[in-house]
């Protein structure tokens, strides 16, 4: 799986419109959108951090944290 599918579908994991995911992430809409369709390419981190940003929201939303 490219680089751009993965960030992408780490966003429609969360059904989040790139608007708001970028809100979310701190990441620039533009940005967001440059990697989803291939026209820039995030460092190798990026989708990791972002994986573990989502894991960490979802548990603390299990626990009530947020």
């Amino acid at each position: 799986m490219s680089m751009a599918d993965t960030i992408k579908k780490l966003r429609e994991s969360t059904g989040m419109s790139r608007k708001a995911f970028s809100e979310h992430t701190g990441i620039p809409v533009r940005t967001l959108e440059d990697w989803e369709a291939g026209r820039r390419t995030p460092p190798e981190y990026i989708p990791r951090l972002i994986a573990y940003q989502l894991k960490y929201d979802e548990l603390t939303e299990e626990r009530g944290e947020q």
